[in-house]
C-alpha cells in the first residue's frame, strides 16, 4: 500500500498552495465579511486547471485523477472553504455529468468553458420541500414541441447566481414518481428563469447560495441531459463523486485549523510559558492531527475507488464523506478551544472556519443519508454472502 503522491500530485498541490498563500489568503476574512464572490481568484484558478480536473484534456480539461481532485479541493479549502465549495459543484456536479451524459453538441457547448474555468457550473436538485428525498422534488417539466416548460422552486443552489450553466432536475412524468425525474442544463438568460433570493448563511459567506424560480422558464429540448425517466440516475452519480470533494473540503477546513492551533499554542503566554507545554493542549492538537489523517486516508481510498470504477464506490466515498464532515466539526471546535477568547473572535480564522466546517455534514447528503448508504450495502452484501 502506497500512501504517497506522485510527483503530478504533490506539484498540483504545491501550485494550489503556493497561489491560495499569495493571492487568497490575505482576502478571505474581507470577502466573508463582505460576502464578496471571488470571481478574479476562480477564473486564475480555472486557468490552472482547477475547474475542470476529471475532464480529459480533448474537452479542455486537465485529464488528472480523482486524487489530484481531492488533493486540489484541500488545498483550496485550507485556506478558503467557501472557494473549495464553488470548484467541488463545478467539478463533481457540473462538469461529470456533462462529460458522461452530455451530447457532442452540449459538451462544445458548455463542457469545455466549464473545464477551462470560462464559466462556472450550479447544481439544482433541492426544493424548498425535498432536499434528502431527491425524488420527491416538485418541479415540473413539460415538452411544448421544441422547448420544455419548466416551473417550480430551486432551493441552495451553490452558484446560482453566479454559473454560465446549472444542471437543473424535474418531473417529465409525476406519476412515474422517481423514475419521472429529467436533467436539463439551463442558463440564467433563459426566459421564465429568476434568482429570487440569495440566503444569508451562518458559514460560506463569499459563496453565493440562491433561490431560483422556474416560472415556465424555457429550455429548448436539445438542452435535456439524458433522456427523459434518468434524471434522477444523473443526479445521484455527481452526488457520488461529489462526495469526494466535499470530504475534500472538510479534510481542508481541518488542516487549516490544525495549523493555526499549532501557531497559536506556540506562541500565547500563560502561568510563564508557552501554551504549547500544557498537556490538555497537546491532547487537543494531537487528536486533531490523528482525526485528520484517518479522514484523507478515507478520501483517497475513496478517489481511488472512483477511479478504479470500484463497483462500491457510492458507499464508500458515503464513508469518507460522513467521517470527514463529522471530524472537521470536532477539529474546529478543538480549534476554538486552543484560541480561548480569541477564537470566538471575527478577527480570527478558526472563527470563519468553526462557521464554514457546520454545513459539511448537511450538505451534499447529510450524516444521516451517508449512514444508510454505508448500511444498505453492508448489509445487502451480507445479504449475498449469505445466500451463496
Amino acid at each position: 500500500m502506497d500512501f504517497s503522491l506522485t510527483d503530478d500530485q504533490k506539484l498540483i498541490r504545491d501550485t494550489v498552495r503556493q497561489f491560495m498563500e499569495a493571492e487568497v489568503r490575505s482576502k478571505v476574512r474581507q470577502y466573508d465579511k463582505e460576502e464578496h464572490f471571488p470571481a478574479e481568484e476562480l477564473r486564475a484558478l480555472g486557468a490552472m486547471g482547477c475547474c475542470g480536473m476529471l475532464v480529459p484534456e480533448e474537452w479542455g480539461g486537465a485529464g488528472l485523477d480523482s486524487i489530484a481532485y481531492a488533493t486540489m479541493i484541500e488545498e483550496v479549502a485550507r485556506v478558503d472553504a467557501a472557494m473549495a465549495v464553488t470548484l467541488s459543484v463545478t467539478n463533481s456536479v457540473a462538469c461529470v455529468p456533462l462529460l458522461k451524459h452530455g451530447t457532442e453538441e452540449q459538451k462544445n457547448k458548455y463542457l469545455r468553458r466549464l473545464a477551462t474555468g470560462e464559466i462556472l457550473g450550479a447544481f439544482c436538485l433541492t426544493e424548498p420541500a425535498a432536499g434528502s428525498d431527491a425524488g420527491g422534488i416538485q418541479a415540473r417539466a413539460v415538452r411544448h414541441g421544441d422547448v420544455y416548460k419548466l416551473s417550480g422552486t430551486k432551493s441552495w443552489v451553490t452558484t446560482g447566481g453566479d454559473a454560465g450553466v446549472l444542471i437543473a432536475f424535474a418531473k417529465t412524468d409525476p406519476a412515474a414518481g422517481s423514475r419521472g425525474v429529467t436533467a436539463f442544463l439551463l442558463e440564467r438568460s433563459f426566459p421564465g428563469f429568476r434568482v429570487s433570493r440569495y440566503e444569508d448563511k451562518m458559514g460560506l459567506r463569499s459563496s453565493h447560495t440562491a433561490e431560483i424560480v422556474l416560472d415556465e422558464c424555457e429550455v429548448p429540448v436539445a438542452n435535456r441531459l439524458g433522456e427523459e425517466g434518468q434524471g434522477l440516475k444523473v443526479a445521484l452519480e455527481g452526488l457520488d463523486g461529489g462526495r469526494i470533494g466535499i470530504a475534500s473540503q472538510a479534510v481542508g477546513i481541518a488542516q487549516g485549523a490544525l495549523e493555526a492551533s499549532v501557531k497559536y499554542a506556540k506562541q500565547r503566554k500563560a502561568f510563564g510559558q508557552s501554551i504549547s507545554e500544557f498537556q490538555a493542549i497537546q491532547w487537543m492538537i494531537a487528536d486533531m492531527q490523528t482525526e485528520i489523517e484517518a479522514a484523507r486516508c478515507l478520501v483517497h481510498q475513496a478517489a481511488w475507488a472512483r477511479d478504479h470504477k470500484n463497483p462500491r464506490s457510492g458507499p464508500i466515498a458515503a464513508r469518507a464523506k460522513l467521517y470527514a464532515s463529522e471530524m472537521v466539526n470536532r477539529v474546529v471546535y478543538k480549534a476554538v478551544q486552543v484560541h480561548g477568547s480569541a477564537g470566538y473572535s471575527r478577527e480570527s480564522d478558526v472563527e470563519r472556519m468553526y462557521r464554514d466546517a457546520r454545513v459539511i455534514s448537511i450538505y451534499e447528503g447529510t450524516s444521516e443519508i451517508q449512514r444508510i448508504v454505508i448500511a444498505r450495502d453492508l448489509l445487502g452484501a451480507a445479504a449475498k454472502s449469505a445466500s451463496r
